[in-house]
């Protein structure tokens, strides 16, 4: 509505998981480095949590665009399927064709594709949005999918991506094999309060824009609190307020 007012190509606060405006610091570019040693590396199981907000499923689609062809991912983001509900769209994601019904064929499959790409110098990535919310059967499920290895090296690597919940899941003493399988873990914070005004322009100038700076100090250390520094927030806040501005012909 206001991308013309202020001179937007497009909307600079969306807040879609879009990779174009991913903002960097010091502990992002740790959490991508974390994310793609851990697949390039073949190390099994990663870990990345933070709170709702803080930019994981961006992070994510930042690291499938920036993974080598040989690399195969699957996106998994609705996590409220079984353990053979997974498995069924990991093999039709992975173009397996005339998937079996029975869990342990469909294991069988998978694994039968695994040594293939293997074979080939390839690696094969599952990569799971909202892991806190899988049940304790399915995490288990995806421990077993780990053991699918050669003498050398894990033939499948799975990235678990969720709020807090998903480390307190991990402390439980049903799944401490799976806990103890985990190879890599990194936990994204917040924005600091200096950091929230380079995250704006950051995105004012994704989005395109060249004008002077639409958000004064007083503005943005107001962002900065009520926002808590969390991202998403953030993006709400500015622009609410620029449909404010834009409603009432202000600058």
């Amino acid at each position: 509505m206001y991308n013309a007012y202020f001179g937007f190509r497009e909307a600079p606060f969306s807040i879609t998981p879009d990779p174009r405006f991913f903002y960097t610091n010091a502990l992002y570019q740790e959490a991508l480095a974390t994310l793609r040693y851990g697949i390039e590396g073949k190390k099994g199981f990663v870990a990345i949590t933070g709170e709702a907000g803080t930019g994981k499923t961006t992070l994510l689609r930042k690291l499938m665009r920036s993974l080598e062809a040989t690399i195969h991912s699957v996106f998994i983001f609705n996590t409220h399927f079984s353990f053979v509900e997974l498995l069924r769209i990991t093999l039709r994601d992975l173009s397996v064709a005339e998937q079996k019904k029975d869990k342990f064929a469909m294991i069988e499959q998978l694994n039968n594709y695994l040594m293939e790409q293997a074979g080939k110098g390839h690696i094969v990535s599952l990569l799971i949005d909202e892991a806190q919310n899988l049940s304790d059967k399915t995490l288990e499920g995806l421990r077993l999918l780990s053991n699918l290895e050669t003498d050398k090296e894990k033939l499948l690597q799975i990235v678990l991506m969720g709020q807090p919940e998903l480390e307190r899941k991990l402390d439980r003493p049903g799944l401490r094999q799976l806990k103890q399988r985990v190879a890599l873990q990194c936990r994204l914070v917040p924005l600091d309060g200096s950091e929230v005004s380079p995250y704006i322009d950051l995105r004012l100038q994704a989005a395109c824009y060249e004008g002077e700076a639409l958000f004064d100090a007083d503005a943005i250390e107001q962002i900065a609190l009520y926002s808590r520094g969390v991202p998403r927030l953030i993006n709400i806040i500015c622009d609410n307020a620029l449909l404010m501005a834009y409603a009432t012909s202000q600058n």
